[in-house]
């Protein structure tokens, strides 16, 4: 039995770019992204001024509200669990004192 032919053939690609003919261009030119506007040193200058005077992240930011968020309602819900307990303190402390005030009476 005799072997497979294995052989492909090659294209040369940069062949086969020539004679696909020039491409049309589809997006900016080079001269275009040269040309574009660009801020001056002054205004970088102040750009960059503006990020640090911001200092941190607007994320970690976010992050630490939400901590202080969570914090505050947790710290109000055990005020009011202590408060409730003072209150019922209170209560049967005025309620012990009466029923003994009526039986002094009697």
């Amino acid at each position: 039995m005799g072997k497979r032919d294995t052989r492909i053939a090659f294209i040369n690609p940069v062949a086969a770019a020539r004679s696909a003919g020039p491409r049309t261009p589809s997006g900016p030119s080079i001269l275009d992204y040269l040309n574009r506007p660009r801020p001056t040193w002054e205004e970088v200058k102040e750009q960059m001024e503006k990020n640090k005077r911001q200092a941190g992240s607007s994320t970690l930011a976010a992050y630490e509200e939400e901590l202080n968020k969570k914090f505050r309602e947790d710290l109000d819900k055990k005020r009011d669990g202590v408060i409730k307990k003072v209150k019922r303190k209170k209560r049967k402390k005025e309620k012990s004192e009466r029923v003994k005030k009526e039986k002094r009476k009697r």
